[in-house]
């Protein structure tokens, strides 16, 4: 176990609770993303999932059945009991950041050990179809850490019984030109008051702190707490805040041509601005967060 808590994690996908999977459907689609099918969790939430070419995906997150929700919430899942504080005081945005793991019993005790355990693990199954009709019976283990101080934010390990079919084809591929996932950006006051979180849940304990905050490297995706005044530096937006904590904020992605992403945005009539060589998308109902696109260097 202390070996793979030294070794630093990849980003799995990133949760994005949203009012409606119709609606997030619609603003994904129009600036350019491939959404895959609506699909149901045996405990009352549905997601609508992008896919990216870099094994990472996005998970837009909505209620499919309130009662089987608070059922759930009640029984100690953690997973639902979280988004539904989540929906209270935010509505809509980035939730949790989600890592890969083949052990998520192993992190769990970890996570408890150093004392950011959550809750209870979460196992669960449900049936995931694919545009070519192919069907997997997808079965999950996940792992959770939190901190107390942080009530709008967490991170959870995932671990696949059943792994995802790597070709997943016409999924991967979006208008936007879009191959992946480049950084996430959280928000807070004093960002190094949560950086034992953040090397915790990211396997990584080589954290980089500057001006604006810290910067930590999983193994696929930089993951930056920055202050406010930090990300109002690096994006020209005063991100909304709900007090302290650790709050999700922006998503930078990753395009093979900025050029391509720039016209499916004009074409679709997505406002957005430049701002040196990346294109910044505000948030809307159904995205949540700040979309950031950069080129792939």
């Amino acid at each position: 176990m202390e070996t793979q808590s030294q070794t630093p994690r990849a980003i799995d996908h990133l949760v994005l609770p949203v009012a409606s999977l119709d609606i997030a459907r619609s603003r994904l689609s129009a600036i350019g993303f491939t959404v895959a099918g609506d699909a149901l969790h045996p405990f009352g939430t549905e997601n609508a999932c992008v896919f990216f070419a870099d094994d990472t995906y996005l998970e837009p997150l909505a209620i499919a059945s309130r009662e089987d929700c608070e059922a759930a919430a009640k029984a100690g899942n953690v997973f639902v009991a979280r988004d539904q504080a989540f929906r209270f005081r935010r509505g809509e945005g980035l939730s949790a950041i989600v890592v890969k793991t083949d052990d998520a019993p192993a992190d769990d005790a970890r996570f408890r050990v150093q004392g950011f355990g959550a809750g209870e693990m979460l196992e669960f199954s449900r049936l995931m179809r694919f545009p070519d009709g192919r069907e997997i019976n997808a079965a999950f283990k996940l792992a959770f850490a939190a901190d107390l101080r942080s009530p709008d934010f967490f991170l959870f390990a995932c671990e696949r019984i059943n792994a995802l079919p790597t070709d997943r084809g016409a999924l991967l591929v979006h208008d936007n030109g879009v191959i992946g996932i480049a950084r996430i950006v959280l928000v807070e006051d004093n960002p190094s008051d949560f950086q034992y979180l953040l090397e915790l849940g990211l396997g990584q304990r080589d954290v980089t702190a500057h001006s604006f905050g810290i910067s930590v490297a999983a193994a696929n995706v930089s993951v930056d707490a920055l202050t406010p005044d930090g990300f109002n530096a690096h994006f020209a937006v005063t991100p909304s805040r709900q007090g302290r904590g650790l709050e999700g904020a922006a998503i930078v992605f990753r395009s093979r041509d900025i050029g391509v992403t720039e016209t499916c945005l004009a074409a679709n009539a997505i406002a957005y601005q430049r701002l040196g060589t990346r294109l910044v998308v505000a948030p809307a109902p159904g995205q949540g967060v700040l979309f950031v696109f950069e080129e792939q260097a």
